[in-house]
């Protein structure tokens, strides 16, 4: 819906209000005008009903004002005696339609309760009453200030965890209020706690939606007091998701998800609006210069170790390479245990995914994909490990080139055509890309043939244009087009983990209505695998240099004071009452 039609939409509204309210505004004293007027009918709703007039701003509050216009509505009819359950109940089934009834049927019949006690009737009611008010104002927070999110994958691995639950200020770059007009509070696109499989395989349909697609409101940001720069990690809403990449079902393939709604992701911005961005052997350039990152930031690359003979794993230890961090393994078997019973079912077993690549007189190579599940045992076997991929940070790949018993190592080169941003046909591999130009709010693009592919997406899905290509003419709205003036700008997004993420390299720009906010703290870790709380991270700060430095003490202090005050101002004032 556009910025004209909601103005019209919110005038009809005033209309709806006024021929719904006005005689209940002259019971209560008032003129029936005032019901009419947007705003100040409803400062003058909250007198009447016996609110703060700064209920009005949530009203306002897209979300939020789905939760406040049926509080108002029960409010009300309370305001004029009706307070049977079976009075709510109308109200809010009729979507405030009773009202109306109210107003035209029994107007006459009613009493205005003017100092009516706010208080609930039961602990029922109470309860109610105090989930609503709780929901509405971490509705507030998590919009318009913080909102907690949990690092799921492995892309950012070294500087965020699996299991880290992050705090993400939505205030850095400014909160963008809600697009979607109609949806569950406190929820992002699926209803928890719903069944949504189907015979053992996810299925997305309409009912398990959290929201509703229309209406939209139209893209707006408050106010920041910081900018996405260079290096900052982001939380963002994927561009690319379709849903089609997340559920087997056929019938959710076009199922389309509006911005906000978009599965959040969070990476590394490491290009912004203006810059020109190109890898080469793994490493990222910016405008022709290599991009320095932060000391927090530690890149992993998927890397060869070749291994002296009798080498054993253990030598990875020392250079803090875990066996999660391990991948692929080159056994070498001596053929007089080739044919050894143990030797055999060892590889036989499914889980060791074992691949035999080379033979000769004195040795059988092997290469096994995965993880080995049982080194201890590979060795007891006489089995050697010669070499494995790890997948390791800078510093330690230049580590292990000085160390004894490794021969090589480097980093693992990918084959070109790996589906690489803009899927075009250029032979660009994961390690080696570019240079692409990330557009700018204002930018003019020249559109041909050749760079089409890279603006295809922000012409027809970020910006909203039809896009046609007929011979060799491209149409945007249907007229002849040879460049594009760029809307808003564009961010180049990638994980620290990079041969394991899924980021901009494969499905290209993030604009900056897709961004969600900035992680600025961890206040709880949890390593799922080991089944350990990571109290070393817990309560640290997301950006910052240097190691990340633990406030957990200090908050447990300053929680124990709180608590220390609070008992003796209550003991005092308990003290202070009995002598009186």
């Amino acid at each position: 819906m556009s910025f004209t039609g909601w103005i019209i939409f919110f005038l009809i509204i005033q209309v709806v209000h006024f021929l719904g309210t006005w005689k209940l505004y002259q019971k209560a004293g008032r003129k029936p005008w005032e019901a009419l007027i947007p705003i100040y009918n409803g400062i003058v709703l909250m007198q009447i009903i016996n609110r703060p007039k700064w209920y009005v701003f949530l009203l306002f509050v897209p979300i939020v004002n789905l939760l406040m216009f049926p509080v108002v509505w029960v409010e009300t009819i309370r305001s004029f005696g009706k307070n049977k359950t079976s009075h709510t109940w109308l109200v809010l089934l009729t979507l405030g339609l009773y009202i109306y009834y109210l107003n035209y049927v029994e107007a006459d019949k009613l009493t205005y309760i003017e100092d009516r006690s706010l208080k609930p009737v039961n602990g029922v009611a109470d309860f109610v009453s105090s989930i609503v008010f709780a929901v509405i104002v971490a509705t507030v927070i998590h919009t318009y200030f913080v909102q907690p999110f949990v690092i799921p994958s492995s892309s950012l691995e070294k500087t965020l965890l699996v299991g880290d639950f992050l705090l993400v200020s939505k205030v850095n770059y400014g909160a963008r209020t809600p697009m979607t007009a109609v949806a569950l509070p406190m929820v992002h696109d699926t209803i928890p706690l719903v069944p949504t499989s189907y015979d053992g395989l996810p299925k997305y349909v309409n009912r398990y939606k959290s929201y509703l697609k229309k209406p939209q409101i139209p893209y707006f940001r408050l106010p920041g007091f910081d900018e996405v720069k260079k290096n900052d990690i982001v939380v963002f809403n994927w561009p690319a998701d379709t849903v089609r990449f997340f559920f087997h079902d056929h019938t959710a393939m076009n199922i389309r998800k509006p911005i906000d709604k978009k599965s959040n992701y969070v990476k590394r911005c490491v290009g912004t609006a203006g810059d020109s961005i190109e890898v080469r052997d793994g490493d990222v350039y910016i405008n022709g210069e290599l991009l320095k990152l932060s000391d927090r930031a530690k890149p992993l690359f998927l890397s060869n170790i070749k291994l002296k003979e009798e080498t054993s794993l253990e030598v990875l230890s020392k250079y803090g390479i875990e066996q999660k961090d391990l991948y692929g393994y080159t056994y070498v078997i001596k053929s007089s245990l080739w044919d050894d019973i143990a030797v055999k079912n060892y590889f036989a077993n499914p889980q060791n995914q074992v691949n035999l690549i080379e033979q000769n007189r004195d040795s059988i190579n092997v290469y096994a994909s995965g993880y080995v599940n049982n080194p201890e045992l590979v060795q007891k076997l006489g089995i050697q490990i010669d070499g494995v991929q790890a997948n390791i940070t800078v510093d330690q790949l230049e580590q292990l080139k000085d160390e004894p018993s490794v021969t090589s190592a480097s980093r693992v080169k990918r084959p070109e055509g790996t589906g690489i941003f803009p899927r075009a046909d250029l032979t660009w591999s994961e390690s080696n890309w570019g240079p692409i130009y990330i557009p700018k709010a204002g930018d003019v693009l020249e559109l041909n043939k050749e760079t089409l592919p890279f603006y295809r997406d922000i012409i027809c899905e970020y910006e909203n244009n039809d896009l046609k290509v007929i011979g060799d003419e491209i149409l945007i709205d249907n007229q002849p087009a040879t460049s594009y003036q760029v809307k808003q700008d564009y961010y180049w997004m990638m994980g620290d983990n990079r041969n394991f993420s899924e980021d901009s390299r494969y499905w290209g720009y993030v604009p900056a209505d897709h961004v969600v906010g900035k992680p600025v703290f961890i206040w709880f870790s949890y390593d799922s695998i080991n089944g350990k709380v990571r109290w070393d991270r817990v309560f640290t700060t997301v950006g910052g240099d240097g190691e990340p430095v633990s406030y957990f003490r200090w908050f447990l202090i300053a929680l124990a004071g709180y608590f220390a005050v609070d008992y003796f101002l209550k003991k005092r004032k308990k003290k202070k009452e009995t002598t009186l």
